[in-house]
């Protein structure tokens, strides 16, 4: 008898209907913590005088049996299978007999899901946050190359003043150390047991949640059996956590498609992360940063999903949360392949440090200039004003501000003396961003100490 099917219905589904309702394509991959929560929940059974030693033993022989067969392939689903959970407990009452048609005493469906993927999230972001700390590991190594390497740094994408390399790079660890964070937060929130509230509202067997808790790695059961069978906040914060890293890759990404470029040629491709064209045999394309940069859209598109899903449901359980591994499994899928892209175009990137220091034109150090006034008594406003005086009349000449005769300098303002040039000194600039967090070399070698040591201190 299939175990998918009550008596209840007379007749078979509409094949429409089972193809709609058929969640194997998306939850085939929880069938680790399926075969993991069901050996749990046969030994609370058996301490609940459900099952006896002998049918436990029975069942949890006949799941690892299971799991060799699905990783050897000897196992796969059937079209006769609704879901995951049917298809485990199809084969292992194939292999067991009676005793694997009793495991689901004391569960349903609601509670099973739900359980399995707390726990396959929980493996799913140890394995991403691992990855993100390669990454950010990468970071910190190459910004130690370049702690004195120059470049501008953007506001409105346009040159506004000159920061290093390493302050820039530093920039996207500091990004992904709040993400590993919020990574953290999401982990925390599928701690909570949801197995043994049932369909809706319990069950009517004294199994011993906090025990199956304990042994299954989970930190609390949960305190509401509606809320626990109809609850995917946890998923929620995953998805968020995951959207955000997304924007941080998507930037990641987008910059180095605009550093790729001829008009800015600040660094050359790896091969190994580049792509041509079809027909223009010259192309190198950074379908890399391309492809980071629209991680972005799409998962953030999974979160919006899931709360369109979750939002105006009724309690408690519902089929619309089916879906929830839809939008969950895509942003687990995104950023598996994300990551390590990330990492190994940030490995293998050249950086042309003398393209760079050539965009460092002296228009940059233009704030050092009137911070110079402002040193010789001069109101910051006026001594605004005054360096913007010259930047226009460099401008319509075609010259720097390094370029202008001290004597029309002085004409414009007395406070001008022969060692202004020195404010136009691009590394004397960098030098003076010496308050903490600046981009002064010593302040970013001890940025890197800290980094270090975040990456050092990590789990």
């Amino acid at each position: 008898m299939s175990v998918a099917r009550s008596g209840r219905f007379a007749g078979a589904r509409a094949p429409a209907f089972v193809a709609l309702n058929s969640s194997l394509a998306l939850d085939w991959r929880l069938w680790r913590e399926d075969i993991e929560a069901s050996i749990a929940h046969a030994r609370a059974l058996e301490g609940a005088g459900v099952l006896t030693a002998a049918e436990r033993q029975a069942i949890e022989d006949g799941l690892a049996t299971v799991g060799r067969e699905v990783e050897s392939g000897a196992f796969v689903p059937g079209d006769e299978d609704e879901d995951v959970h049917m298809a485990v407990e199809r084969r292992l009452t194939e292999l067991v007999g009676d005793a694997g048609a009793k495991l689901h005493t004391g569960r349903s469906r609601n509670d099973q899901v739900v359980t399995d993927v707390r726990l396959h999230l929980r493996r799913v972001i140890d394995r991403q946050v691992a990855g993100l700390r390669a990454l950010q590991q990468v970071l910190v190594g190459r910004a130690g190359e370049h702690v004195e390497t120059i470049l501008p740094a953007y506001t409105h994408l346009q040159r506004a003043q000159v920061t290093s390399l390493a302050q820039h790079l530093l920039a996207y660890f500091w990004m992904l150390e709040r993400d590993v964070e919020r990574f953290g937060r999401a982990r925390a929130a599928c701690l909570e047991l949801p197995l043994g509230a049932g369909a809706a509202v319990g069950v009517n067997y004294p199994v011993d949640r906090e025990a199956v808790a304990a042994e299954l790695g989970f930190a609390r059961i949960s305190e509401n059996s509606l809320e626990a069978v109809a609850g995917r906040d946890f998923v929620v914060d995953y998805l968020s956590a995951a959207a955000e890293l997304g924007v941080h890759l998507s930037r990641l990404g987008a910059e180095v498609v605009l550093w790729a470029s001829a008009e800015f040629g600040f660094v050359r491709l790896p091969d190994a992360f580049s792509g041509g064209s079809s027909i223009m045999p010259q192309k190198k394309n950074p379908d890399a940063g391309e492809l980071l940069r629209a991680a972005a859209p799409r998962l953030a598109a999974d979160l919006a999903g899931l709360l369109g899903v979750l939002h105006g449901l009724p309690l408690a359980y519902n089929t619309d949360l089916r879906e929830d591994k839809r939008f969950l499994f895509d942003g687990v899928d995104c950023l598996d392949a994300s990551v390590p892209v990330a990492t190994g175009l940030l490995e293998g990137i050249e950086f042309d440090t003398g393209r760079m220091a050539a965009a460092c034109d002296s228009f940059l150090q233009a704030t050092d200039l009137a911070d110079y006034l402002v040193a010789r008594g001069v109101p910051f406003r006026e001594a605004h004003h005054l360096v913007g005086e010259l930047v226009r009349r460099c401008l319509e000449r075609g010259i720097g501000l390094d370029a202008l005769p001290l004597e029309e300098v002085r004409r414009l303002s007395p406070a001008f003396d022969e060692d202004y040039v020195a404010a136009l000194d691009p590394r004397a600039s960098l030098a003076r961003k010496a308050l903490a967090g600046g981009s002064a070399p010593e302040r970013v070698r001890e940025q890197l100490g800290r980094a270090a040591a975040a990456l050092g201190a990590a789990p």
